[in-house]
């Protein structure tokens, strides 16, 4: 979709958008006319989501480590050097993390996930308000991944469970502090979009009784769909919590 010269694009930064629910933002978003920075640890899948995305979008892709201070710095340093301003910072980036009891959780499993869903959304969404606060018009919104996770664990995520309800109290924060910068913040909750990640979860998850149980899934356009709308809120009305989920997932209810 080509843009009129006196219409500026909004800009968009989409973390994690290398694959599975990320890859699908990018995709919406741009077809929506944003110009969609697509952020990553790994620059091939970047390379790959921004193949997706219309040409004459002027998207582009960076490749990042959120949980590295400096690194999110630099990041946040190309986008407004590449694309001028931001508008939209999407907070997707994430990791399961191992899968154990409590008792054997490791220690490096609990602090490498901690680091990228958590301390990842909070150096990103820091550097999204110092933006957005001096950028002209001022504003802009924040879209954070969140998870049935972080309303209900599943067995043997401790780190991943503590990390989503990090995010909800991290939303909130956000949501406070950004009335006075004309900064909206949501959070979107997702339960098992199909991607890579929820592969297993198909084809059977480990329940909270001990058996295991193959669960439904939804389409991560699904997804994408509803961070477009949130997205596409005026400033001064936001979405601050959204649950998308397979109607039929063990969520609602005793099991």
């Amino acid at each position: 979709m080509s843009t009129p010269e006196h219409v500026v694009a909004p800009v968009a930064l989409v973390t994690g958008g290398g694959s599975g629910i990320g890859r699908s933002i990018a995709r919406r978003l741009a077809g929506a006319g944003y110009v969609v920075v697509v952020a990553g640890r790994r620059s091939e899948p970047l390379e790959a989501t921004l193949a997706e995305l219309p040409a004459e979008s002027g998207s582009f892709a960076v490749s990042v480590d959120v949980a590295d201070p400096a690194a999110v710095e630099a990041l946040f340093d190309e986008v407004v050097r590449g694309a001028g301003r931001l508008d939209l910072l999407v907070n997707n980036a994430g990791a399961f993390g191992p899968s154990a009891p409590i008792q054997e959780y490791p220690d490096d499993g609990w602090t490498s996930t901690v680091a990228v869903n958590l301390t990842g959304a909070f150096l990103c969404s820091r550097a999204a308000f110092r933006q957005m606060i001096q950028q002209d018009p001022r504003g802009g919104r924040i879209i954070n991944n969140g998870s049935i996770s972080a309303h209900a664990p599943r067995p043997n995520a401790v780190a991943y469970t503590a990390s989503k309800h990090g995010i909800t109290g991290l939303t909130k924060a956000l949501a406070l502090e950004g009335r006075n910068h004309n900064i909206a913040c949501g959070q979107i909750d997702i339960g098992n979009a199909a991607t890579e990640m929820t592969r297993q979860i198909e084809a059977g998850a480990l329940q909270a009784d001990g058996s295991i149980a193959a669960e439904p899934t939804m389409s991560a356009e699904q997804v994408a769909d509803a961070v477009l709308y949130m997205a596409g809120l005026p400033l001064n009305a936001n979405v601050l919590f959204m649950t998308v989920m397979a109607t039929g997932m063990p969520f609602v209810g005793r099991g």
